[in-house]
C-alpha cells in the first residue's frame, strides 16, 4: 500500500472492490485516506460490528459505510463510534476548540447504510468552508493518533505565513501510520528517511504504544549523540503528559533514554555501558579501545562466549542510525528479546566518505517539515548535482524511493527531478517568497558576518510581525575562533537590537525556550525552525561537509537563508545559482547524468522493503490455489484467522485451507 492509504479495518469479499477502488483513487490524485473500524492508538475502543468501515480523508465528511445491510446494528455502530470520538476529544482537550459532537454531527458526518461509489462518496462528502475543514481534520488527527497540539492548531484561519504555517494541523501518512500500529514480523525493524519525515516522532509514538501495550517491559531508546539523548530524555516525559498516559515512568527499571556509549562511573549513562553491566563483561571507556566498533564487537564476542539466554531489554529505539557501525545493531540485537527499531536519514547514510547499501523496512519519502523547494536545493547542494563533479548520484527506483518523480529529457541525458507539493504548504500563498535565499558576503568574511545576520533578523522580524526569538536558528557550518568570535558579538548586539536573548547551544547543550538559538553544526539533530541563517565561509566538497550542509539547510520550515562568503565561493555560483532558480521557477532539479564510470564510483545503494500484499489478498490467492469456491470463502477466512490468526506462512496456511475444506465438502455431500 502507498503512503496515501492506510487500511486498518479487515477486507472482506463485500468491502475489497470498494477499498481497491479509494486505494487507486488515492494514489491517483495524491490525496490522502484513511480506512478505519476503530479509534487507532487506544485499545479500549473496538465495536462488535464487522462489515462497517469508516473513511477519514481531509477536506471531506467523516464517512460511516456498512457492507451488511443490518441497518440496526450500523446504527449502533456510528452512534458509539462518535461518542468515543467525543471522548477523545475532551481527553485531549479539543473539545474546547471544536466544541461537543452535537456542534458538527450535522456537518461533518455521513452515513452510507449500503455500499457506496468512491466517486459518489468523493462528490457528496466535500466541505467547502475552510473552519468545518480544520474541524474534519483535527477530528481525523484524533482518530489516527496524530494528536496535534491543540491550542496552536486551533480552528480558526490564521493571517500571517508564519502563523498558517505553524498551525498547519498535521496528519501521518498511511508509511507513518503502519509504522506505529503495524505488528511487526521480524527484528530489527530498519525505519530509514529524508530529514523532517517525523522519524523521531513516530520513534515516541511507538515508544508509548510498546510502555502503554506491554506491562513490565524493559526498554530503551538511544542514539549516538550525547546532547541529543539528553534532550529526548526532557522530551519524553512531555510527550507523555501530551499523549496522555497514565503510567508513571520508571526510569531505569523499565525505561531507559542514554547515548550510546557511556561512562564507567555511571552503568545508566549509555547503552554499551548498560550492556556490559548487564552480563558482567569488560566496559571500554572512550579511547581505550581505538573505536565504538570495536568496543561493540568485543562486547558482542565476550556475551557469545558466556551463554547466557538473559535479555538485557524487551524493545530498543535507535535514533540517528547513520552515526551507527553495524556492529552496534548486532550487539543491540543480542540483547533485545523482541524488537529492535532502527531509524535514520537516508540521504545522511549516503553521504558517508565511502557510497554504501541502506536497508530498510520504512522508506519514508516525504518531508513534512521542509518546504519542497528547500529539500531540492539542500539534496542537490549536499549530493553536487550541480556541479559539473557530482559526489552522488542513485538509479531511477532509488529516486522515486526517496519522493523525487524522474522526467528524462534529451534522449535521457538529462534529469529532472521534482517532489509532489506538502499538506504543509498547499493552501499557502509563497509566489513572491523563496524558501532559500543565497546571500553574499564580502571579505573578510568573518569580520562582515555579523552585520549581515543581524540585517537578516531585522528583516525576519518586518516581514513576519508574530516571530518569537526561538523561532530562529544560526548555525555555523564551520569551526574556529573566528566562527566563536561572531557568536560572541551576536551575544552582545542582538539583546541590544532586538531584546532578545542569546542561547549558545554549544556551550549550554540544550534549545531554551524564548531565546535566539545560536551553534555549530554538532548540536542541532532533531531540531527545527521556521527560519535558519546557516554561515559558512566557503562550501568544501567532502561527503561529510555536505552533509552537515544538507542537515542544516533542512532545520527551517519556512526559509533558510545560506550565508556565504562571495569570494571564497566564486567558482560555485555559476552553478549553484543556476540551479536555485531552476528549482523556485519550475518546481525542480535539473541535473545532467554522470557517466558511467563516474556512477559506479559515486552510487549509493537504497534497499527497501516492497509493500506487504494485504491478508485478504494473500489468502484469496491460496484460494484460487486450491479452487475455494466464492460461496465457502468467507467462512475459510474466518477458520483460518480463529486458527492461527493473520499468518503469511504460506505453507502453514495453505495445508490448513487444504484440509478444512476437503472436510467441508465431504459434509455438504
Amino acid at each position: 500500500m502507498s503512503s496515501f492509504f492506510y487500511l486498518e479495518a479487515e477486507e472482506t469479499a463485500r468491502n475489497h472492490s470498494f477499498l481497491k477502488e479509494l486505494e487507486a483513487y488515492c494514489n491517483s490524485k495524491k490525496k490522502q485516506a484513511y480506512v478505519v473500524s476503530r479509534p487507532l492508538g487506544d485499545t479500549r475502543y473496538n465495536y462488535a460490528q464487522r462489515d462497517s468501515i469508516v473513511v477519514l480523508m481531509p477536506q471531506q465528511k467523516i464517512s460511516f459505510i456498512d457492507f451488511a445491510g443490518e441497518s440496526s446494528i450500523f446504527d449502533e455502530f456510528v452512534d458509539d463510534f462518535l461518542e468515543d470520538l467525543g471522548s477523545l476529544s475532551d481527553k485531549y482537550k479539543y473539545k474546547d476548540v471544536i466544541g461537543r459532537p452535537r456542534s458538527w454531527r450535522d456537518d461533518l458526518i455521513a452515513k452510507y447504510a449500503t455500499s457506496v461509489s468512491v466517486g459518489d462518496l468523493i462528490a457528496e462528502t466535500g466541505i467547502v468552508d475552510s473552519r468545518r475543514q480544520r474541524v474534519c481534520e483535527l477530528l481525523i488527527s484524533l482518530l489516527t493518533g496524530s494528536i496535534n497540539d491543540v491550542e496552536k492548531v486551533k480552528a480558526d484561519i490564521p493571517d500571517t505565513l508564519l502563523d498558517r504555517v505553524k498551525q498547519k494541523i498535521l496528519l501521518f501518512d498511511g508509511d507513518q501510520t503502519r509504522f506505529i500500529y503495524q505488528r511487526p514480523e521480524h527484528s530489527p525493524i530498519r525505519i530509514q528517511g529524508l530529514s523532517g519525515t517525523g522519524k523521531t516522532e513516530l520513534l515516541l509514538h511507538k515508544l508509548k504504544d510498546l510502555y502503554v501495550g506491554t506491562t513490565a517491559s524493559r526498554i530503551a531508546f538511544t542514539c549516538h549523540n550525547r546532547i541529543l539523548a539528553d534532550s529526548m530524555r526532557r522530551r519524553i516525559p512531555d510527550f507523555f503528559n501530551f499523549m496522555k498516559v497514565e503510567q508513571q515512568i520508571a526510569w531505569e527499571e523499565n525505561l531507559w533514554c542514554m547515548h550510546a556509549w557511556g561512562g564507567f562511573s555511571n552503568i545508566h549513562s549509555g547503552t554499551y555501558r548498560y550492556i556490559c553491566h548487564f552480563y558482567g563483561i569488560q566496559f571500554f571507556p572512550f579511547g581505550a579501545v581505538g573505536s565504538f566498533d570495536a568496543a561493540c564487537k568485543a562486547a558482542l564476542e565476550a556475551i557469545s562466549f558466556k551463554s547466557s539466554d538473559e535479555y538485557a531489554f524487551d524493545f530498543m529505539l535507535i535514533d540517528e542510525s547513520q552515526d551507527f557501525p553495524e556492529s552496534f545493531f548486532d550487539l543491540c540485537c543480542k540483547v533485545t528479546h523482541d524488537t529492535v527499531y532502527i531509524a535514520g536519514d537516508i540521504f545522511q547514510s549516503i553521504f558517508d566518505d565511502a557510497p554504501r547499501t541502506v536497508d530498510s523496512d520504512y522508506l519514508l519519502s516525504k518531508c513534512y517539515r521542509t518546504d519542497p523547494k528547500t529539500l531540492m536545493f539542500a539534496h542537490a547542494l549536499g549530493m553536487g548535482l550541480f556541479e559539473p563533479r557530482k559526489l552522488r548520484w542513485l538509479d531511477d527506483d532509488q529516486w522515486k524511493a526517496c519522493g523525487y518523480i524522474v522526467e528524462k529529457v534529451n534522449s535521457g541525458g538529462t534529469y529532472r527531478l521534482k517532489r509532489e507539493p506538502l499538506r504543509r504548504f498547499e493552501d499557502i500563498d509563497r509566489e513572491n517568497v523563496s524558501s532559500v535565499e543565497l546571500v553574499k558576503v564580502p571579505t573578510p568574511f568573518y569580520t562582515e558576518a555579523t552585520a549581515e545576520i543581524v540585517r537578516l533578523i531585522r528583516q525576519i522580524r518586518e516581514n513576519n510581525p508574530t516571530v518569537f526569538p526561538d523561532d530562529i536558528g544560526v548555525i555555523f557550518l564551520d569551526s574556529g575562533q573566528a566562527v566563536y568570535r561572531v557568536a560572541d558579538e551576536l551575544e552582545q548586539v542582538v539583546p541590544r537590537e532586538f531584546g532578545f536573548d542569546v542561547n549558545k547551544a554549544y556551550e549550554s547543550k540544550r534549545r531554551e525556550k524564548g531565546t535566539l538559538f545560536i551553534s555549530n553544526r554538532n548540536n542541532v539533530k532533531g531540531l527545527e525552525f521556521p527560519f535558519v541563517i546557516c554561515v559558512c565561509a566557503r562550501i568544501q566538497f567532502s561527503p561529510s561537509y555536505r552533509n552537515a550542509l544538507y542537515m542544516t539547510l533542512t532545520r527551517s520550515f519556512v526559509q533558510t537563508y545560506l550565508v556565504l562568503s562571495g569570494d571564497s565561493n566564486a567558482s560555485l555560483f555559476p552553478f549553484i545559482e543556476p540551479g536555485l532558480q531552476t528549482i523556485n521557477g519550475r518546481g525542480y532539479i535539473e541535473v545532467a547524468v554522470p557517466s558511467e564510470n563516474e556512477r559506479a564510483q559515486i552510487k549509493t545503494g537504497i534497499k527497501y522493503a516492497t509493500a506487504a500484499e494485504s491478508f485478504f489478498d494473500f489468502l484469496n490467492g491460496i484460494f484460487n490455489e486450491i479452487n475455494v469456491l466464492p460461496v465457502h470463502r468467507e467462512a475459510m477466512t474466518d477458520l483460518v484467522k480463529k486458527l492461527v490468526g493473520e499468518d503469511f506462512d504460506r505453507e502453514n496456511v495453505s495445508e490448513i485451507v487444504a484440509f478444512n475444506y476437503k472436510k467441508l465438502l465431504e459434509r455438504e455431500k
